[in-house]
C-alpha cells in the first residue's frame, strides 16, 4: 500500500532528524547500533542487519556487524547470504533489492538458508558505492507484508548518508588516537589509575592488554618507583581472576628466616609462635593474583620453593607433610637485571624461565616525560582528597619546573614531591601550588654554584632567562612572551613564581 506524499515526507524528516542526532556520537559501535535501530523503526521492519568495513587503512580485518531484532541463529542465517543470494546480488548490482517473498522469488528460493529460515519480505541496500562500504538488510516476518517504494526511499537516504557519518567518526577516532595513543586501550581496559597519554605508556598498555586475559606468569622489570605495582594491578583487574584477591609481598622486606612462613604459611607447632595453623600469602591470594615485588631478593632456598610452586602448582606449608594446591597467578617484579644475577649465581636460571613467560618492561618517567603534567595534577588532586585540603591547582610555573626536572625516583618521587607541595600551599592559604612550594633545595645565586641541585639550577636558569627577555623587551610582557614563545599569561605566572617584577 502506497503512502500519501505528506506521510512519506514525515518519515523522511524523521530519518534525517535521527541521523543528525546520531552525529553527536563519539564511539563507532554505539553509533552503528543506534543507526540500525533508527532505520528499522522508520522503515517499519522487524529485523535488521548492518555490516560495514572500516574505511581506509585502519587495521580492522573483520567487518563491523550489528543486528537488531534477531536471534544468534537468525544473524548466522543472514550472514550466510553475504557471499551468495540476496546480499551478494545487492553488492554485485550496487542497487537496492526488494522482494515480497524470498522463498517464492526464483532468484533466491533455491537457497538453503532462505528455505530453512522461511524468509519472505526483504529489503537489501548497498551502503555507499564504488565499492560499497557495506550492506543494509531489512526483513519482515509476515507473509504478504512486503516493503514498498517509500520504504526503499528511506533506506536509500540512510545508506547515502551513512558513509559520511561513519567516515567522520573514524576520522575523529584516528584524531583521538594520534592525540592520545592510549585512547583505544582506555576504552578496552580498566586502567583509570594509570595516568598519561605518552607513546611509551601506550606501548605498555598494549602489553597489558595482551597478557591480562592469559593465566600465565608475568615478569615486570623497570627502575624503582616507575609503577610496576600499578601495572600488576592492571593485569589482575583485566584478567580472569579480577573478582578474586590481589595480594602483594615485598620480598626485600621479609627476613630470610620468615620468608617460607610468609609465603606458604605454617602448620601448628612448626615454630615457636605457630600455636595454630596460619595461612601464607599464596593461600591469601587463592583464586587471584600474587605479586612478588623485589623478587631478586629471595634467598636460594625460597627460590627453590617458588620454583616448585610454579612447576607443580602445589606447595607445603611450613612443618606440614600434606601438600596444598596453589590456585594463584604469580606476577613478579624487580629492578634488577635477572640475567646478570643468573650469571653471578645469585638467581636460579630455571626460576627465571618460569617467571618470565611474558616479560614486560615498565618505562621510567624519563621515557614518558610528556605524562608529567597530567601525573602532577593527578597527585595534587589525590593529596587534596587524602588530606582534606582546600581546592588547589598547580601553577604553570610549578608545572614547568616539574616537567623539566629529572626524577631518578620516577613516578613515586614525583608523587611525594607534589603531595608535600600541596600541603605547603594549603598551609600558606594559597589557591595555587607555586614553585616555592616544591621546596627546591639549595637555591644558589647562579646556576654554577658548587652546591646547586638540578632543581635549583633549573629555577635559577629560568629566572635569568625570563629576566633577560624582560630587560630586552624593556619590561614589555607581551614582547617578552613573543621572544620566549610563551603566552602572555604564562609569563605573568612565571614572573610571580620566580619573584620577578617589571623594571
Amino acid at each position: 500500500m502506497q503512502e500519501d506524499k505528506s506521510s512519506r515526507t514525515a518519515r523522511e524528516c524523521e530519518l534525517y532528524r535521527g541521523l543528525l542526532r546520531l552525529n553527536s556520537r563519539t564511539e563507532v559501535e554505539p553509533f552503528l547500533k543506534d543507526a540500525l535501530r533508527l532505520i528499522v523503526e522508520v522503515a517499519r521492519a522487524e529485523q535488521g542487519y548492518l555490516e560495514l568495513f572500516q574505511p581506509g587503512d585502519t587495521g580492522q580485518e573483520e567487518p563491523w556487524s550489528i543486528a537488531a531484532g534477531c536471534t544468534n541463529q537468525e544473524v548466522a542465517e543472514i550472514k550466510a547470504l553475504v557471499s551468495r543470494g540476496i546480499i551478494a546480488e545487492t553488492l554485485n548490482s550496487g542497487e537496492i533489492t526488494i522482494t515480497a517473498s524470498a522463498l517464492l522469488d526464483p532468484r533466491f528460493g533455491q537457497l538453503g538458508s532462505v528455505r530453512s529460515a522461511n524468509i519472505h519480505a526483504v529489503l537489501c541496500a548497498p551502503v555507499g558505492k564504488d565499492p560499497p562500504l557495506g550492506v543494509l538488510y531489512l526483513q519482515r516476518r509476515s507473509v504478504g507484508d512486503s516493503f514498498v517504494a517509500e520504504d526503499a526511499a528511506c533506506a536509500e537516504i540512510f545508506v547515502t548518508q551513512l558513509p559520511a557519518l561513519v567516515h567522520t567518526l573514524f576520522d575523529r577516532q584516528r584524531f583521538d588516537e594520534r592525540r592520545d595513543p592510549t585512547h583505544r586501550f582506555r576504552k578496552a581496559l580498566k586502567i583509570e589509575h594509570l595516568v598519561g597519554s605518552s607513546v611509551a605508556l601506550a606501548r605498555l598498555l598494549r602489553e597489558v592488554a595482551l597478557v591480562a586475559p592469559l593465566d600465565v606468569s608475568v615478569l615486570l622489570t623497570g627502575e624503582n618507583g616507575c609503577g610496576k605495582t600499578q601495572i600488576a594491578r592492571a593485569i589482575h583487574d583485566n584478567g580472569p581472576r579480577a573478582q578474586h584477591p590481589f595480594v602483594e609481598l615485598n620480598c626485600a622486606a621479609i627476613p630470610e628466616a620468615l620468608m617460607e612462613n610468609e609465603l606458604f604459611g605454617a602448620a601448628p607447632g612448626a615454630h615457636s609462635t605457630a600455636t595454630q595453623r596460619t595461612d601464607g600469602k599464596v593461600e591469601a591470594a587463592r583464586g587471584g593474583t600474587l605479586l612478588l615485588d623485589e623478587v631478586a631478593d629471595l634467598s636460594t632456598t625460597a627460590q627453590a620453593k617458588l620454583l616448585q610452586l610454579l612447576q607443580t602448582r602445589r606447595y607445603y606449608p611450613l612443618g606440614s607433610a600434606q601438600s596444598v594446591t596453589a590456585d594463584v597467578r604469580v606476577i613478579a617484579a624487580t629492578n634488577v637485571n635477572l640475567r646478570e644475577a643468573v650469571a653471578n649465581r645469585k638467581f636460579r636460571e630455571d626460576l627465571l624461565y618460569r617467571l618470565q613467560v611474558l616479560p614486560i618492561r615498565v618505562p621510567s618517567l624519563a621515557e614518558r616525560r610528556q605524562d608529567i603534567p597530567a601525573l602532577a595534577r593527578h597527585f595534587c588532586d589525590l593529596a587534596q582528597r587524602t588530606h582534606r585540603l582546600r581546592s588547589l591547582e598547580l601553577s604553570q610555573g610549578a608545572l614547568l619546573v616539574l616537567a623539566n626536572s629529572d626524577w631518578p625516583g620516577n613516578v613515586r618521587e614525583l608523587c611525594h614531591r607534589v603531595e608535600a607541595a600541596a600541603i605547603r600551599a594549603a598551609g600558606d592559604d594559597s589557591p595555587h601550588v607555586e614553585v616555592v612550594h616544591l621546596a627546591l633545595d639549595g637555591q644558589p645565586s647562579s646556576p654554577g654554584a658548587a652546591n646547586a641541585t638540578f632543581h635549583a639550577a633549573t629555577r635559577a636558569f629560568q629566572r635569568k632567562l625570563l629576566q633577560d627577555a624582560l630587560d630586552a623587551a624593556q619590561g614589555n610582557v607581551s614582547e617578552a612572551a613573543r621572544r620566549l614563545d610563551l603566552t602572555r599569561g604564562h609569563v605573568y605566572t612565571l614572573m610571580k613564581a620566580l619573584g620577578l617584577q617589571r623594571e
